[in-house]
């Protein structure tokens, strides 16, 4: 039953613990803005196309300042730089409270709140995942990821289920409020944290675009870590429909243009796969070929997506009987993409030297949160040419026939493999 159930030993850590706890209410506000944004864009604008506009407000400042936030990360106090990209974090929730508050209805507005959000939480998440190789041992990593990575994907079951059931009600002025809130738990948390100067590093200067270089170049001399990023970005770019959701909640499922119950369910189910993952992730600290792992966990979530999109071609405006099948289909999707999150994530951490290592996570970063953008730009224009069920479908297939492509080559990455005491060695 141990090996079933997640590992908790990380818990031990009171530095870990006191982030793990502060995250399980700053998630839930976190997620009430990510579901408030586009669907109040969609209220504005009754057009999918400029909610996937969202992506690409999202996107540049979430590239510049993740690379530049990682190479922060190398240098500065990483205690220092969370404390102040909390705060940013903060000021831009308060903002987006005052604007929906004040009712001013103005797109413009909310996609460039949105943008300095996103350039706040570029700099704070690599720092943030930076730190945990300095409180846990290696072998910890793995459980650590997959605690980490359940309690955001719980917020993003609640925070959806909240939010778009509690919108047509409350108004998106009071989840933005909600979302500033909970942020202090965070900052509680960073502030509790010990001095975390980078190893070998003076903090004289700021680091500028040399220094991002050295760590892109970091990775040519690593295929496994660059392959680990580029299958990421084929599973995040053509198989992540989310910007497809209002629309198809509004068109497929009769759902209300400004929230309901099938646009929460069509938003939680990925994320109630990954906290099932994540329940049942016990078995995640004993796999070696994480290499393979994640390649078999991609293309499970490629073929879930294909299945959504291929239920959606016989929704007829009603919820039932399609929605169920939609819904099972992304929670399968999910609990892969968690399985690969985590093994991704402890490949990257423990494969890096501390003082390129917040580069790296800079890098990751990038690609984690800035593919979904880029599928929110794609995805939104596909489905105003072809309609959603297409476009849905099509992604999953894609997704499958470009991560074998990938698997094959980077032959490396297939047989990449951790010793028992987790430290990577030579594949064979």
């Amino acid at each position: 039953m141990a090996r079933l159930f997640a590992d908790t030993r990380p818990l031990a850590n009171v530095y870990f613990r006191r982030l793990w706890w502060a995250n399980i209410v700053t998630v839930i506000g976190a997620q009430l803005t990510v579901v408030a944004v586009p669907a109040q864009v969609y209220v504005i604008t009754g057009s999918s196309a400029y909610v996937g506009l969202t992506g690409l407000f999202g996107l540049v400042p979430l590239v510049v300042f993740g690379l530049w936030g990682g190479s922060l990360a190398d240098v500065f106090d990483r205690r220092k730089i969370l404390i102040v990209t909390t705060l940013g974090l903060i000021g831009t929730a308060v903002l987006f409270w005052w604007q929906a508050f004040a009712d001013w209805n103005n797109v413009w507005v909310l996609l460039s709140l949105f943008a300095v959000q996103q350039a706040f939480f570029a700099v704070n998440q690599p720092t943030r995942t930076a730190v945990l190789p300095r409180i846990l041992d290696d072998d910890l990593l793995p459980a650590a990821n997959s605690l980490n990575m359940t309690v955001m994907q719980a917020g993003a079951i609640a925070g959806p289920l909240v939010g778009a059931s509690l919108i047509p009600v409350l108004g998106f002025a009071l989840l933005y409020l909600v979302d500033s809130l909970s942020l202090l738990a965070t900052l509680w948390a960073v502030l509790a944290l010990p001095a975390l100067v980078p190893e070998g590093s003076t903090g004289r200067s700021v680091p500028g675009l040399k220094s991002v270089i050295d760590g892109l170049a970091y990775l040519r001399h690593h295929p496994v870590l660059l392959a680990s990023f580029v299958v990421d970005l084929i599973a995040m770019i053509f198989g992540m429909p989310r910007a497809l959701f209002p629309q198809i909640a509004h068109e497929s499922f009769g759902g209300a243009t400004e929230g309901g119950i099938a646009f929460a369910l069509l938003f939680i189910a990925i994320p109630l796969g990954a906290v099932l993952g994540g329940i049942f992730s016990g078995w995640v600290s004993g796999v070696r070929r994480q290499g393979r792992a994640v390649v078999i966990a991609i293309v499970v979530w490629g073929l879930s997506i294909t299945v959504a999109g291929c239920a959606l071609f016989f929704a007829d405006g009603t919820p039932f009987p399609v929605l169920p099948i939609v819904v099972t289909a992304l929670v399968v999707g999910g609990a892969a993409d968690m399985a690969s999150a985590a093994f991704r994530q402890t490949m990257l951490q423990a494969a890096a030297s501390d003082d390129v290592r917040g580069r790296l996570q800079g890098v990751f970063i990038v690609v984690v949160a800035g593919g979904p953008r880029i599928a929110d730009v794609a995805h939104g224009g596909s489905a105003a040419m072809v309609g959603t069920a297409v476009t849905f479908a099509g992604g999953g297939v894609l997704t499958v026939i470009l991560t074998v492509v990938a698997a094959l080559a980077f032959p490396l990455f297939w047989r990449y493999r951790v010793t028992r005491t987790g430290q990577p060695i030579d594949p064979v």
